[in-house]
């Protein structure tokens, strides 16, 4: 058929042509409303995560001890692509990402597997290692940061956490809302060997008086004819001042207090740990959509929302 055969029903219908190109136009527009925004294309990759923790050991043991052998049971996984690890102070993070023909819930049973049978092989007091499932296109859409100058860390910390994250997270698109430069409270006790050693203490002795000394434990309850109580008998230490008189020891019948062997400390949990921005610490919440979301009507809801709260 030639070109002008094709365009004569066109040019001798032009009222059809006109709606013909209308209706293409009306759909296109509808179709263009709906594509999502996202710089990724959706596509579940196959990436698992293995992270592992031994507080106080150095990024060159981690290497050797924890990184080494469980990679190399790692590499008889079949349908590995690549693999990396990155060793750091007392931490080492396994990436595994997989052929995208790999089943992601066989290639997990897999990594769990070869995590089982390398335990044995790991350095004593080292915490399980754990993994979950990771995916590029998952990264955040969205970072806000909290500065202040009238909060502690830890009380911004706090506001994070349990006030802003949680509404963020239920906002219609939002899968999660994660938080960096973490500063959770935390008591810090620094001994002091001198002291202990003319008390004759040793760090076993002081840990053990402070786990008993701070727990928060049911006392029972007391019944009577007609009604009965709950004892409630609160035992936990709130802050370094409560811990400094904590009774660690007796010697000569007189009580050796925690603050007497070295010192205590109001602090955060990981003093090594913090997010800067613009050379200010601040607390960082990433926030992340939910599969085929549109990435720019998240972003708004967001800042709608910021500015609601």
């Amino acid at each position: 058929m030639s070109t002008r055969n094709v365009s004569a029903p066109f040019i001798q219908r032009p009222v059809m042509t006109t709606l013909v190109m209308l209706t293409i136009l009306v759909f296109g527009l509808v179709a263009y409303r709906a594509l999502p925004v996202n710089d990724l294309p959706t596509i579940d990759y196959p990436t698992i995560s293995v992270s592992a923790n031994l507080p106080g050991a150095s990024p060159e043991t981690m290497a050797s001890a924890v990184a080494t052998p469980l990679e190399q049971q790692f590499s008889s996984i079949a349908g590995i692509d690549n693999m990396s690890s990155t060793s750091s102070l007392g931490a080492t993070s396994i990436t595994l990402q997989f052929a995208l023909s790999r089943d992601l819930d066989a290639a997990a049973a897999d990594v769990q597997s070869a995590i089982s049978k390398t335990l044995r092989s790991l350095p004593q007091g080292i915490q399980p290692p754990t993994f979950n499932r990771s995916n590029p296109a998952d990264a955040p859409v969205m970072v806000v940061a909290l500065t202040t100058d009238q909060m502690k860390p830890s009380a911004l910390n706090d506001y994070a956490e349990t006030f802003l994250a949680q509404r963020l997270s239920m906002i219609e698109g939002v899968a999660q809302v994660n938080v960096f430069g973490q500063q959770k409270y935390a008591v810090r006790i620094q001994l002091d060997p001198q002291r202990l050693a003319t008390q004759g203490l040793g760090i076993d002795e002081v840990a053990n008086a402070v786990s008993t000394g701070n727990v928060n434990l049911p006392s029972g309850v007391l019944m009577g004819p007609r009604q009965q109580f709950t004892v409630e008998a609160n035992g936990q230490l709130q802050n370094a001042a409560a811990f400094r008189e904590l009774i660690v020891a007796y010697r000569n019948g007189t009580p050796v207090r925690l603050g007497d062997v070295g010192r205590v400390i109001d602090d955060v949990q990981n003093n090594r740990v913090a997010s800067w921005i613009n050379g200010r610490r601040n607390i960082a919440l990433a926030i992340q959509r939910q599969p085929g979301a549109n990435t720019v009507a998240v972003a708004d809801r967001v800042n709608a929302k910021l500015a609601e709260l």
